[in-house]
């Protein structure tokens, strides 16, 4: 079983804070997302997720907003307790993480987390591939910060199995 982490941007006037109508943003495809809400933008972590935090999450400026609101936000609990909860981040804390993102300088967060994260990829020798993949997530996180920053949407995540 595969887990991934999915971020969902939502126009502020689409979003329900009801946990079965975000179960429902999940459970369906691109093409029925893009016909409720209007459009839809997403982006994916596969189940090494949890160590992109350990980039947002080092010795950074006390004005960064840290991994809570990188990979987290506001927990909504879903309608089934053994799964995990539904993260909300409004509009003005998607805007706060995508000028945090955009500013920060990926080999700073990989100079502070490169000694926690190596041993579990295979040490020194695979620096350069892993370095590259943490590099390629960094982007595409930007990317979809920035994006939905831009159209002043809140962003939805969810740990999907």
């Amino acid at each position: 079983m595969s887990m991934y982490f999915h971020f969902r941007a939502i126009p502020p006037a689409a979003l329900r804070n009801s946990p079965a109508w975000l179960e429902k943003l999940f459970e369906d495809d691109w093409n029925a997302v893009r016909e409720r809400i209007g459009w839809h933008r997403e982006e994916v972590l596969d189940k090494g997720y949890l160590d992109n935090e350990l980039l947002y999450a080092g010795t950074h400026g006390e004005d960064g907003p840290r991994t809570h609101v990188v990979l987290g936000g506001r927990p909504i609990p879903h309608p089934d307790p053994t799964l995990p909860p539904f993260l909300l981040l409004t509009a003005a804390q998607t805007g706060r993480v995508a000028s945090y993102l955009a500013e920060a300088v990926f080999d700073d967060l990989w100079l502070d987390a490169r000694d926690l994260l190596l041993p579990s990829y295979g040490g020194t020798d695979t620096e350069p591939e892993v370095h590259g993949v943490f590099a390629a997530a960094h982007r595409d996180l930007t990317a979809f910060y920035g994006q939905t920053a831009q159209y002043g949407d809140a962003v939805v995540k969810w740990l999907v199995t």
